[in-house]
């Protein structure tokens, strides 16, 4: 095979490998881009807004991003893991001393039982039993809607770290073709700058 046939077989080849990948570079940048978009949208909509720093308690504070985004709007999900971690996470593990809305649930449920019994059989102490179930059962409210906003938020960041990743992909796949294309042109000017006529690949018959 001569050597200017060579040149132009893989400086083609090339060319279509670049393009190949400044195609998926751009569809993971779209995906990247709504993801961007349709995390802070639906951050946006639900008009959080950090704390001011002056209004942070001494725990709080001991949390730098509440403190970095003191007074801000959650917009972000790299906002929406602190809030979720720092700040809700705190406040509901002191509702319960640290205990889950699935164990307090659990709790909650053995009292009622307990104050149902006593009710029914009259007891002098089912009025206190039933004020506890009553206590426990606020406790387990209070749990599930801070673990479920917690849990929203959460999902909103491992979102953002999806597209995250899709942009740094992107930017690999921009980088690789254009030193392909790089590659490219160089293979077409040695193509028809050099001795096209040389044999490189001799086939030799038996």
């Amino acid at each position: 095979m001569k050597r200017r046939t060579l040149d132009v077989v893989f400086s083609v080849g090339g060319l279509l490998l670049a393009v190949l990948l400044l195609t998926l570079g751009l569809v993971l940048r779209n995906q990247a881009n709504f993801a961007q978009d349709y995390v802070t949208h639906q951050l946006s909509a639900q008009k959080i807004t950090f704390t001011p720093v002056d209004k942070l308690s001494d725990e709080e504070k001991k949390a730098s991003c509440l403190v970095d985004n003191g007074g801000k709007p959650l917009t972000s999900g790299k906002q929406a893991e602190c809030y979720a971690n720092e700040y809700i996470g705190l406040h509901v593990s002191e509702i319960n001393d640290g205990k889950t809305y699935s164990q307090s649930s659990g709790e909650a449920r053995a009292l009622k039982t307990k104050a149902t019994a006593a009710t029914a059989s009259g007891a002098p102490d089912a009025a206190a039993l039933n004020e506890q179930y009553q206590a426990a059962q606020a406790k387990v409210t209070a749990l599930f809607q801070g673990e479920t906003l917690r849990g929203l938020l959460l999902t909103s960041y491992g979102f953002s770290i999806f597209g995250d990743r899709a942009d740094q992909a992107a930017f690999v796949c921009f980088l690789v073709a254009l030193v392909l294309l790089l590659a490219t042109a160089a293979g077409f000017v040695h193509a028809f700058s050099s001795k096209g006529d040389e044999e490189v690949l001799a086939v030799v018959n038996g």
